[in-house]
């Protein structure tokens, strides 16, 4: 629906054209194109160099009642959508809107935290003292194979990085052999994977293991929702491989989140993750917490590529 009237550029001759658009002069023409013409709008396109023209050009603008546009040049600096507030009357543009960086939305998804995370235990712990009950032999089996197949602690501690750059101890249900703190941290768990104990691979693959971390929601060192937390090493990794990989730490890290239940976890493109963690960061609502809960309970739980 755009009729484009033509260009003025200070680096290219009149008559030169851009994508069948004509530079129809200099911009020291401006206004006298402003007088001569019905123009609608103006786009004010000028690159970082030539920002000293600025003022003069919107002065023009504003003194014939043109509608003006400014396309700032750093859309390279600044990949998503930017936004503006007040600061005490200077007009502050923030690189990425986070929605949680407000504080009533922070104490929001707190509260829901808090009581989600007690809920949940406590649906746990009946759901625990039921099953204790009729299947207490099974159970006394299972536990029994796994001490005989793995000796070891039934909680796994192991440090993540969480909100802020902060680590934080992170809990989990063991699902491998007893691990040096070197080999633990050599590298991903892959397919068939030597160390994942027999219980291990089933409680990895339904998420049981991940349920200690309910723990580390009452704690606030994580939320229900949010960007899965990443091992130090592996942190440092990503970060110089993968623009933007540590804007995920501006929010608390999540026992679920946006790219786990698109189906982006364990074995899967750390790009692709990064990208729904980014979406959920500048998209936040307690709204959007609730979808993804009602979606991890549906398609978030078993994983077929935990290994």
């Amino acid at each position: 629906g755009y009729h484009i009237q033509g260009i003025l550029d200070d680096h290219k001759r009149e008559g030169y054209t851009y994508k069948n658009v004509r530079v129809l002069g200099k911009i020291a023409q401006l206004e006298s194109f402003l007088e001569e013409n019905m123009l609608d709008e103006i786009a004010i396109t000028l690159g970082l160099a030539e920002y000293h023209k600025l003022e003069h050009i919107v002065s023009m603008c504003e003194k014939s009642g043109v509608h003006t546009k400014f396309i700032p040049d750093y859309n390279n600096i600044i990949p998503t959508k930017p936004y503006t507030e007040d600061l005490l009357g200077l007009p502050v543009i923030n690189i990425r809107h986070v929605p949680l960086s407000n504080t009533l939305n922070r104490w929001m998804k707190r509260l829901m935290d808090i009581f989600g995370a007690i809920v949940a235990i406590i649906l746990w712990a009946i759901y625990a003292i039921v099953a204790l009950i009729l299947f207490s032999p099974v159970m006394a089996v299972v536990s029994v194979i796994i001490k005989a197949t793995s000796p070891g602690p039934l909680i796994f501690k192991q440090e993540r990085i969480g909100l802020q750059n902060k680590p934080f101890p992170m809990y989990k249900f063991r699902s491998m052999v007893v691990q040096d703190a070197a080999s633990e941290k050599a590298k991903w768990t892959v397919q068939n994977d030597p160390r994942v104990t027999p219980i291990g691979k089933f409680i990895r693959k339904t998420s049981i293991d991940e349920l200690p971390q309910l723990f580390n929601v009452l704690k606030g060192d994580m939320s229900l929702v949010g960007p899965r937390p990443e091992r130090p090493q592996f942190v440092e990794k990503f970060r110089e491989e993968i623009p933007r990989y540590m804007v995920k730490h501006q929010v608390r890290p999540g026992l679920t989140g946006w790219a786990q239940v698109n189906g982006f976890r364990g074995d899967t493109s750390i790009r692709k993750r990064i990208e729904h963690d980014l979406y959920y960061i500048e998209n936040w609502t307690l709204g959007f917490d609730f979808k993804i809960l009602f979606l991890t309970f549906f398609k978030g739980f078993v994983n077929k590529n935990a290994y």
